[in-house]
This record gives structure tokens, sequence and C-alpha cells, in this order.
């Protein structure tokens, strides 16, 4: 059975649809209401509260703590300055993705470590040598994603803290109704956001603070099915759905590598020697055998097909997490992971694993969609992630 968060009670109340799920052993809810059209609605043009708290978290400490991160992570871990955070990906020593999650820098020598699955084991392994502790906070840390188009002028609101000089990626410490929090400019849905962190007992609190002092900005909770939307939008994967861990691959092929994810940008190979580097530097060289990219799914070509058997379209508006088949000349060439209909930009997306070479921009394949239990395949544009990114997300707050 799941359990609840640090703030289930808060959740619970104003879940009138008790549309729940279940998240790393914790309640989280699905959607609020009937349907997730206001909770999306928020994320893209008010403000939005998510509870987080099932995130692992994982506090690094000692002399040696800036090595272990940058032993584990294929990014330079000597770079990053006080109060920055990175996202980053981790491998394994075949150069394959074991999880990517955030690194905040909290002081010279401690880190704040997010992943979306238990990561105690791998990071202790990896400190065998080095003088750090690695303390895994998961129960003791809440966290609530605050994102949305007027997030930044609510939490300078409700928030002691300097909001309006934090910049993207950057993390700052202050107080809301006299709790000490952490407040990052990060998110999981593309947009202008932050993510607050918190002493677990105290997060009803900040909850409270957030939702009370958001009125004006028209703050409403969000669940996962808002989310999930948002995330594809931001051009976000989500494990064991777009990409799989690969301790938990069965098979070689459910396995990816950062070059295959598409975050490349993030193995930096000039750097210390990490885990997987090897393989990566090779990999590199050659290239990748496929590549995770945005689709854009023709609107017109599904429309013809529910008219051609006199029906309106009918789209699901939650986001599919089952994989459908993408072809090329006949051939299959790839498979899309997750598709939705996108609310904001008035088509039908899909993020899909693509072999080469069939996975550059602008390459036209096709996509199989299902209409009254028969199956059809209509034009998928490859195209570049992610495919919603608002100026607002990264812009100077004022």
């Amino acid at each position: 059975m799941p359990i609840g968060t640090a703030v289930h009670d808060r959740t619970l109340a104003l879940a009138a649809s008790l549309n729940y799920r279940e998240w790393s052993g914790y309640y989280a809810v699905s959607a609020y209401e009937a349907h997730h059209e206001h909770e999306y609605n928020a994320i893209r043009n008010a403000s939005a509260l998510i509870d987080v708290s099932p995130l692992f978290k994982y506090l690094i400490r000692g002399r040696d703590a800036v090595k272990l991160v940058d032993r584990v992570i294929t990014r330079d871990a000597f770079k990053l300055t006080i109060g920055q955070v990175c996202y980053t990906p981790w491998c394994d020593e075949h150069g394959k993705v074991i999880d990517d999650g955030t690194v905040t820098r909290l002081d010279e020598d401690t880190f704040r470590w997010t992943a979306a699955d238990p990561s105690l084991r791998w990071f202790s392994q990896n400190a065998i040598g080095l003088d750090v502790t690695v303390e895994d906070i998961s129960e003791q840390v809440a966290a609530l994603a605050l994102q949305g188009p007027t997030s930044a002028k609510l939490l300078a609101a409700v928030a002691d803290a300097d909001v309006k000089g934090l910049k993207y990626f950057r993390m700052t410490r202050g107080t809301i109704d006299g709790v000490p929090v952490d407040i990052s400019r990060t998110g999981y849905t593309g947009d202008l956001g932050y993510e607050i962190w918190m002493p677990w007992d105290r997060a009803p609190v900040v909850w409270d603070a957030l939702m009370a002092g958001g009125r004006p900005y028209d703050i409403h909770p969000a669940g996962m099915l808002a989310l999930d939307v948002a995330r594809v939008e931001a051009g976000l994967l989500l494990i064991e759905v777009d990409f799989n861990s690969s301790k938990k691959a069965l098979i070689d092929s459910q396995k990816y590598s950062p070059y295959e994810m598409g975050l490349g940008r993030l193995v930096q190979l000039d750097a210390q020697p990490f885990v997987g580097r090897a393989p990566l530097v090779e990999e590199f060289r050659r290239g990748p055998a496929r590549q995770i990219v945005g689709l854009d799914i023709s609107w017109p070509a599904i429309e013809a097909l529910y008219e051609d058997i006199g029906l309106a379209p009918q789209v699901s508006a939650a986001a599919s997490r089952v994989a459908v088949p993408v072809y090329k000349a006949g051939h299959q060439v790839g498979r899309a992971t997750t598709t939705t209909w996108s609310p904001i930009l008035k088509k039908m997306i899909a993020l899909a694993t693509i072999a080469s070479p069939h996975f550059a921009p602008d390459t036209e394949l096709e996509c199989e969609v299902t209409v009254e239990a028969v199956r059809h395949r209509v034009l998928a544009t490859v195209v570049k992630t992610p495919f919603f990114n608002p100026p607002r997300k990264t812009a100077a707050v004022e």
C-alpha cells in the first residue's frame, strides 16, 4: 500500500476526484478534478502547485564530495558553483544510463542530489576510498513545484527570499511563513517555475502559505496527468516510459546511452574520467545507432481518418504512454513512447526512439494511429525538442 506524502492531508482535501496513483511508494494525485484541464491551464497560464516529494533525495557531504559527484555524473562537477543546479544523467560502466536528475551544490563540500529511482547503493559503491558521506534524505525533505507564468510574482509575495534575483538553474535560501526553505529555479514543465525544498514535517505550512498567498495569482494544485502533458511539450523524458534504467533493463536494447537519449550536450568527455566514459568516447566517434527525438504528428491526417468513417476526431486529453510503431518506407524504424495532444500548440506531438539515420530533423516518417480498432499510418515529422520553449522560462524576473 502506498503512504501519504508530507502534504497528503492537503491534497486529499482538494482532490474531489480521489484520482491517485502510486509514485515510489507514495500516493500522488493524478487529477484533482474529473478532468485535468484546469490544472494544465494553471501550468501554462497562471500558477500550479505540484507535490513532488516522492523524488529520491540524497545529501552528499565531505571533503571529497565533489570528487564523488564528478566520478558518477557525465558533467564536470568541479565547475558547479555554490547555489548552482545541474541536470545530468549518470551511467554504468558500459555507458548506459542508470538514471537522470538534478545535482545542487549547497556549499563547497555539500550537494543535494535528486533521482527518480533509488540510488543510495550506487552512490555508496562509488564513494569507496573517498572522504565523503552519502545520506538518503528522501523522507526528511519534502518538495513542492510551483510552476507557471505567475509563479515568480507569487513566490516574491509569499517568500522571504531573493526570488527576483534568482537565475535559471540557480538556488537561493529563505523562509516561507517562518519555515526555512531552499528555492531552485527548476522544474519539469518547461515553463517559468520553481522547486521548493523544506523539512518534511513543515511542508503543510509551506503548502498553506502558497495556496493562500497564491489566490491573486490564480494558483491551482496540479496532478500527474497535467504534468505529463507539460513535460512532453518541454521535451523532457520519463524513466521506464521513454527510456529504461540500465539497472532494470532485461535486454540490451532496453538500455540507453546519453547520446541515444538526445543528451549528448551533457556528456563532457574532456572533463575528469567518470563511470562509463570510455564506451561513450567510442559512441561519440561513431555516432549513436538511435536517438530519442520529437515527432510532429499530422493532425489533418488524423482528422481525415475520422471523417472517412463519419466521426469527429476523438483524442484523449491525457498523454498516452503506450508505445506505437514508427515507420519509414514501410519498415519499422522506431517507436513513439509518449504521445499527447498539446493544448497550447494545438497539435499532436510525441517523444520517440528512432533508428539512425532517420532521426535527423525534418525527416518524414509514419506513426501508427488506431481508429475504431483499425490501425493506420499517418505522417509524422522529426522535430527538435522542446516543442514549447517560452522565453519566460529563462528570462530575468522583473
